[in-house]
């Protein structure tokens, strides 16, 4: 206040502008008029040719065309199953066999892992020697060709597993094909969708056609023996194509 009775705008009008002045503002007034009162401006979109957008995945190598080529590339050291830090086991027995055999994955009763071996291998002998053959005279092929520690095969790899073997049977084309246990099978579509008894099914791998049946692991017999008939009856759709 100046003058008793009379107000000092003054001094009010400093105080006002020193704290629009620590409040950061520098300017009064903009150099154009605006309506505060107007619906906003709309969004303009940016240009669509400076928008970044992902990489295309670079399409797969295509496959090994050949068996042998095949079997080298896929149980390398670049095979799926290198991640599990177990050993990679090549197939056994002959690739020109009559009779391919599909197993799940190896064995571990010994100080390393193998195809088929301990009691369920010694079972599968006896299996193979009632069709009149033995692990010399087929070709014995893993779905997964380590043994993880949880002794399953991963479900995380079975997809691409099942592809590659898909690709694997393809090359080999053999005249029938013998696929044991329930994980096996999910790689190979149809495979078992028949009763071993109306005879072998085709399965279309890759233009070609591959007779086949799927039963039981030897390794599922050892704790359920009741399950042979069923083996037996598998087995028996062998013989007679095999006959024929």
């Amino acid at each position: 206040m100046g003058i008793e009775g009379v107000f000092d705008w003054r001094s009010e009008a400093a105080s006002a502008l020193q704290w629009w002045r620590d409040a950061g503002v520098d300017v009064l007034v903009d150099d154009q008029p605006r309506d505060w009162m107007a619906a906003p401006a709309p969004r303009v979109a940016p240009d669509a040719a400076v928008i970044s957008r992902p990489a295309e995945p670079e399409a797969p190598a295509p496959l090994p065309a050949t068996l042998a080529a095949f079997v080298d590339w896929r149980y390398g050291a670049g095979a799926p199953e290198a991640v599990l830090g177990a050993p990679i086991l090549q197939p056994a027995g002959e690739p020109d066999a009559p009779l391919m055999v599909v197993t799940d994955l190896p064995e571990f009763d010994g100080a390393e892992p193998e195809l088929l071996s301990g009691p369920a291998g010694r079972l599968f002998d006896r299996m193979l020697a009632a069709i009149g053959t033995d692990r010399d005279s087929v070709y014995l092929v893993p779905l997964c060709a380590a043994r993880p520690i949880t002794g399953q095969v991963p479900r995380d790899l079975e997809d691409q597993l099942g592809r590659l073997l898909q690709h694997h049977i393809a090359l080999a084309a053999p005249a029938r094909l013998l696929v044991l246990g329930q994980t096996a099978n999910r790689a190979i579509p149809g495979v078992g969708a028949t009763d071993p008894g109306d005879g072998l099914t085709p399965v279309n791998l890759l233009n070609a056609q591959i007779r086949g049946v799927a039963t039981f692991h030897p390794r599922f017999l050892l704790t359920k023996p009741a399950a042979k008939a069923d083996v037996w009856k598998a087995l028996q759709t062998l013989i007679k194509e095999q006959s024929q």
